[in-house]
């Protein structure tokens, strides 16, 4: 998934090319700049257009970090995006925050949205951006034998191409809220397998099929919108693994009837749709239990009981 890609799938590029996967955008406009700074610009972006070799998205960080030390505002929020996502360079938000906190203090609105979405401050910035020094390569990709990958690895293999931006997607958002990236897919799989625009009976709603209360509860404005929907979704996880600590069956049954209908019945209600979902989540899955941030929230009384 290349750059402008991950961009229109956060909502922050709306040029959008529905020809292909969805999520191709046309070039985007660079703004005005000294005449350096736009063929800097220009050939980051043709770079990235090129973004399936990894050297070809390199070589735009290298564009973007001359650009940047040059004053270029636009040039800072594309390093930071290229940093947040891991794309040429490797995934660091504290770099990401520092990239983003620049070019927001200088008006860039999107840079600022970037900003509350990855929730982080830092003023540590790229040595590329410092110095004239190269910016570090991304670690190489080992691929593991197919013996090895989990069911929702296998899964996910299967997907055609035109849904594979979405576990790019998740990878990333994943990160950023310390949900495993393996559980947001399973349970995907299991609401919508992977259609964005998947939509229930009792109005669930995108990828995650987010219901309208729980949309609300999480802020989410769109829930047809791949990444607000996905981001509604870990932070609900995030929130339900704090509550059932780390207990993933229970997350799963939650996720599925509510937290309500698990503590009415000590555990995964009798009803047959739930029983059903759990299972195959967690064949999915592959894990009983899933790190948690206890900070979020009480226990529930289901696990103080047990307790």
């Amino acid at each position: 998934m290349n750059m402008r890609s991950l961009l229109v799938s956060l909502g922050y590029v709306a040029t959008i090319n529905s020809a292909t996967t969805g999520l191709a955008i046309a070039d985007t406009p660079i703004p005005d700049e000294p005449p350096k700074i736009h063929a800097l610009l220009y050939m980051a972006e043709r770079y990235e257009a090129g973004a399936e070799d990894p050297e070809n998205v390199w070589q735009a960080a290298v564009n973007y970090c001359e650009a940047s030390r040059l004053g270029s505002i636009e040039a800072q929020y594309r390093l930071g995006m290229l940093y947040a996502f891991g794309k040429g360079v490797p995934a660091n938000k504290a770099l990401a925050a520092a990239m983003f906190s620049m070019a927001a203090n200088q008006g860039h609105a999107e840079a600022q949205n970037m900003l509350e979405t990855i929730n982080l401050t830092s003023s540590e910035l790229p040595a590329c951006v410092t110095s004239e020094a190269l910016p570090e390569r991304p670690p190489k990709v080992v691929y593991e034998r197919d013996l090895a990958m989990t069911n929702i690895e296998r899964h996910v293999a299967s997907l055609p191409d035109n849904k594979r931006w979405i576990i790019d997607l998740v990878d990333t958002l994943a990160m950023w809220y310390s949900v495993d990236p393996k559980l947001v897919l399973a349970i995907i799989a299991v609401e919508s397998n992977f259609e964005t625009k998947a939509q229930s009976p009792k109005a669930a709603m995108g990828l995650m099929q987010l219901i309208p209360e729980t949309a609300e509860r999480f802020n989410i404005k769109n829930a047809f919108d791949a990444a607000q929907n996905i981001k509604g979704g870990i932070r609900y996880l995030r929130w339900l693994l704090s509550y059932y600590r780390g207990n993933v069956a229970l997350v799963a049954a939650a996720y599925n009837a509510g937290e309500k209908a698990v503590d009415r019945y000590k555990g995964v209600p009798p009803y047959p749709e739930t029983k059903n979902y759990v299972k195959r989540v967690m064949e999915l899955y592959q894990h009983q239990s899933h790190p948690y941030d206890e900070k979020f929230t009480l226990p529930s009384p289901v696990i103080t009981r047990a307790g």
